[in-house]
């Protein structure tokens, strides 16, 4: 009996599983039956994945290097389908080459502002930007939350805190500039910072600084005292 998706239950489709358990828990056959969509002749599409397979071995790496037309004669595989094999082991590929991004940790509040003060220092209007680090304080995300017109900026926590929370961050920092050149903290500032302190400390996700860039000068809240 051909297994197609439709006979299985929708819990156990290559597709519904990788969504709900991840890429890693699924086997190579049910993700190039991900790859692949939908099988042909009759051949279901996990079938078509295992056949794939079963010719080169059970090894990917010999399929990768299986000539394209070799791909083409492939039971149950069509030009559609070859492409997206072809694209998806190239793209393997340039991801092994591609050399992974320096790690930026922030020991201080120098660090942020070398980050930052490159693309705030001469904004016109404020940016509001969100550093998720993990428990050795290196950036796990950086998030533009809002951009507002001069001198005013509306941060909502929950925005601020959404992205932490999906990077399952250690801790935050934020940061914003000041157009007027003056790094001096408004009452605002002040009044968003402490919001977001308490919200920190609700989620045990603490805020760590609100650093505030203007010009070729900042301010450190953690640093001021103000935190």
């Amino acid at each position: 009996m051909t297994v197609t998706l439709t006979t299985l239950p929708t819990a156990d489709r290559p597709r519904e599983r990788l969504w709900t358990l991840g890429p890693a828990a699924l086997t190579t056959t049910e993700l190039l039956a991900v790859l692949l969509g939908t099988g042909k002749g009759g051949r279901g599409v996990l079938e078509v994945a295992s056949c794939l397979l079963e010719v080169s071995e059970g090894s990917l790496r010999r399929l990768a290097q299986r000539p394209r037309a070799e791909l083409l004669q492939a039971e149950g595989i069509g030009p559609s389908k070859a492409g997206r094999l072809v694209a998806a082991f190239e793209l393997g590929a340039r991801l092994a080459r591609e050399e992974r991004p320096p790690v930026q940790r922030i020991r201080e509040p120098e660090d942020v502002v070398r980050l930052y003060v490159g693309r705030l220092r001469d904004l016109q209007v404020e940016e509001f930007h969100l550093l998720a680090l993990d428990s050795q304080s290196q950036v796990l995300r950086e998030v533009l939350v809002t951009r507002g017109l001069l001198n005013s900026s509306l941060v909502h926590p929950r925005e601020v805190f959404r992205a932490a929370i999906a990077e399952a961050a250690a801790g935050i920092i934020v940061v914003h500039n000041h157009p007027s050149g003056d790094p001096t903290p408004s009452a605002e500032d002040r009044a968003v910072t402490q919001q977001l302190a308490a919200a920190g400390r609700l989620l045990d996700l603490p805020l760590y600084d609100h650093v505030i860039i203007a010009g070729d000068r900042f301010v450190s809240f953690a640093t001021a005292g103000l935190l």
